[in-house]
């Protein structure tokens, strides 16, 4: 029993360093932006429906997959249109299934209750979403429709997409996914897409 202080005391520390550690590194993949991914969206014309839709082929089979095998199920079994997709956008595949996981836990049927729809819970032009109205009319009139992203290809470039756009104007990761997530929810849903990100890369 001399010893059960001192090994309480060495578990606790060991536990503080890893705590800190955690957090550095949550940190650093905030502050550190890979500079290549900015470069590519600043680059890339922003996609149209009609530019998404010549994409939307099927068959990937037989590309590696760029996904990290940690990931659930659910969303490996998306594993070759995240890594195509996400090798055109300029993103990493593990972020675009970290959003994927985050947003729909890979169910290409997803509908929540604000009317985003699919995998990567894109708001739509209609729908319940054609009720949310901006200052200059509908929020989302230029968005493709309900039918459209529920083609699970075209939802995760429609998606993936959205944010290499935001990573480009914002230049910083953690602030587009703040964009991309639900409005109101500050740097949580951010934050909870970084922690994904990192846990299963």
């Amino acid at each position: 029993m001399r010893n059960g202080p001192s090994l309480v005391l060495r578990g606790t520390f060991i536990g503080s360093l890893v705590v800190s550690l955690m957090g550095w590194l949550l940190a650093s993949t905030i502050r550190i932006l890979p500079k290549t991914e900015v470069a590519y969206a600043a680059s890339a014309p922003t996609p149209t429906g009609q530019d998404l839709a010549k994409n939307t082929q099927p068959g990937q089979t037989g590309q590696d997959c760029g996904v990290s095998a940690s990931y659930p199920d659910g969303i490996l079994q998306w594993c070759a249109i995240i890594t195509g997709v996400a090798s055109q956008a300029g993103l990493s595949p593990d972020l675009v299934a970290a959003v994927m996981l985050q947003e729909s836990g890979g169910d290409a049927s997803a509908y929540s209750a604000s009317g985003a729809v699919g995998l990567m819970q894109v708001m739509p032009r209609d729908g319940l979403a054609a009720d949310f109205q901006c200052p200059n009319g509908p929020c989302f009139a230029s968005r493709p429709t309900i039918a459209e992203l529920q083609d699970p290809r075209y939802n995760v470039e429609y998606g993936t997409h959205m944010l290499a756009r935001l990573v480009a104007k914002l230049g910083d990761l953690r602030e587009a996914l703040k964009a991309y997530g639900p409005i109101g929810m500050g740097y949580s849903y951010a934050d909870r897409v970084l922690a994904i990100y990192e846990r299963y890369r």
